[in-house]
């Protein structure tokens, strides 16, 4: 990513975090209802048979834009969000830098994006547990919220902010060491694509496209377990998991087995090239446009 400029991965960071947001959210939604549908009884149908299903039956009861649940939600945090997290790496970039131009090993590449999942989690959290509030709403008839700021005052009314934000610590479990990989991941297939004798800011955008999209499957292979206990944690009713985390991988393992904790896995990885391609698409069109524009 060359040298970093805060302010210049602040705004480039911002704009990728969109463009994967509208990219991805679709599969997101299907992702979240795989993971917080109930367990399967002797008997009993599942109330999605799979990743096809579930978006079937969404479009068929609510239409194509109840894959768009919960969206402005992400929309009104992923900005700030991204922003956040490009100028963590930045930041953790510099800190290990004895001199600007040095190159660091992917260890510290990894390390430094752990870094970024720490400085997104203040605005990860509450963006993900109102999202996933509004995408299980499933019949668009009966709702408990009308939006995500009516999301957002009911559970304020209901715990005040600690349950905003609830799922801090696996908020935390999830993206820390999946922000280290991702990062980690799109410096070396950058490193790889890029042509010998050539820069890699001259990669075209079909590599620049394959190194993010990837990253983002990487990413995903180590997030998806955590994701799923945080997903069952924010939309369980207040008290039904006491000790947090904890308590909801327990009661996965006794009910369900370990292979639980990969639900939604389909949806996870056919989302994560397109959405995650996007966002460096997005993050380096916007930084080559700010070079230009304000050189250093």
């Amino acid at each position: 990513m060359g040298k970093s400029n805060p302010y210049k991965d602040f705004v480039s960071g911002g704009v990728g975090g969109v463009c994967l947001v509208v990219a991805g959210h679709p599969l997101d939604t299907i992702k979240v209802r795989l993971q917080t549908m109930p367990p399967i009884k002797p008997g009993e149908t599942p109330l999605y048979k799979g990743t096809f299903d579930c978006a079937m039956q969404t479009i068929r009861k609510e239409g194509f834009f109840g894959l768009y649940k919960g969206m402005s939600a992400p929309v009104a945090g992923v900005t700030p969000m991204f922003a956040v997290c490009f100028l963590g790496f930045g930041v953790g970039k510099k800190l290990q830098q004895k001199s600007p131009d040095q190159d660091l090993t992917y260890l510290q590449f990894f390390k430094a994006g752990m870094l970024a999942g720490v400085f997104t989690t203040a605005i990860m959290t509450p963006g993900e547990r109102i999202k996933c509030l509004l995408q299980i709403q499933a019949d668009s008839k009966v709702k408990k919220y009308a939006g995500p700021i009516d999301c957002a005052k009911q559970l304020y009314r209901e715990g005040g902010i600690r349950s905003i934000y609830r799922g801090t610590a696996a908020t935390l479990l999830r993206d820390v060491p999946a922000s280290g990989m991702y990062f980690m991941t799109y410096e070396w297939l950058q490193h790889v694509l890029t042509p010998k004798g050539h820069d890699r800011n001259e990669l075209s955008v079909s590599r620049t496209l394959t190194a993010g999209g990837f990253a983002g499957m990487f990413n995903w292979l180590v997030a998806i377990p955590p994701d799923v206990l945080k997903s069952r944690l924010q939309t369980a009713p207040a008290g039904t998991y006491p000790n947090g985390i904890r308590d909801v991988f327990r009661e996965l393992l006794r009910n369900e087995g370990i292979f639980a904790l990969y639900k939604g896995v389909i949806p996870v990885m056919l989302r994560a090239f397109p959405a995650n391609a996007a966002c460096f698409l997005g993050y380096e069109v916007t930084m080559k446009g700010l070079d230009w524009l304000f050189p250093e």
